[in-house]
């Protein structure tokens, strides 16, 4: 399978997941007056992984319905969202009528952006790019699109929860070891029409590294005491993620 068809297929996935979720979930996600990453809504202030955005341009590579975007534009960046999903980028664009807050859309993959070299100060992806695009190809253009000195910083699985999950999409990840982390780079989990792309942290420190960035942060988040198992995206519990890290966020800086 190509990337042309994986993108074909995730651009799939999104469309029915958005009818079947994020569509009606969108005005929850906007309204919210926090920065929350991952599935157990881990505040920024806990985590300290984004710079002050006030005056930054940013671009969110698999923005979705750009509620993280969002966010971010509240708090004085000047944001462009990418997604290659039209079903997404429509919810954006309604929520975008209803707030007043209104910014960029760009429907394009990951891996092919069409937007100039060196315009943005800050590249960001929750479980966007970062999960659902192929590493070899939307870190290049993340690199491409950041100025000198900009950052990089994206959320994705953490190798672990990877490693643990059952084959079945419908599945909890667990505590035995499902599959080799030796090369480890796509896949389709069964009943699912999405493909996922995951790397080891050692590939993705070379991928890195190959592309000019200089890596200042791995945090490997820890729900907070009273956070509650996830409701939609419910394929690990806390405490499961209270013991071992689900999910990792990246922060990279272009040297």
């Amino acid at each position: 399978m190509t990337t042309d068809d994986s993108i074909a297929a995730n651009i799939a996935e999104w469309t029915e997941t958005n009818a079947q979720h994020t569509d009606a979930n969108a005005q929850r996600a906007w309204e919210h007056e926090g920065i929350l990453w991952g599935v157990f809504a881990i505040p920024e202030e806990q985590v300290g992984a984004l710079p002050n955005v006030n005056g930054l341009d940013v671009v969110e590579l698999g923005c979705g319905t750009a509620y993280f975007g969002s966010w971010l534009a509240r708090r004085g960046a000047r944001v462009v969202g990418v997604d290659p999903t039209p079903a997404q980028l429509a919810t954006a664009r309604r929520m975008m009528q209803q707030t007043g807050l209104e910014f960029p859309l760009v429907e394009a993959p990951g891996e092919s952006v069409p937007l100039p070299d060196a315009a943005f100060d800050l590249a960001v992806s929750e479980y966007g790019a970062s999960l659902w695009a192929d590493p070899y190809k939307w870190i290049p253009e993340a690199a491409r699109l950041l100025r000198l000195g900009g950052r990089l910083v994206f959320l994705t699985n953490s190798t672990l929860v990877y490693l643990c999950a059952p084959t079945d999409v419908e599945a909890m990840v667990g505590r035995e070891l499902m599959r080799d982390q030796f090369g480890m780079y796509r896949i389709q989990w069964d009943g699912a029409t999405g493909i996922e792309y995951h790397l080891s942290h050692g590939d993705w420190i070379v991928l890195l590294r190959k592309h000019g960035f200089e890596i200042e942060a791995l945090h490997e988040l820890r729900p907070h005491e009273e956070a509650v198992d996830p409701d939609y995206y419910d394929y690990v519990t806390v405490e499961w993620a209270r013991k071992w890290p689900a999910e990792e966020i990246w922060v990279a800086r272009k040297g």
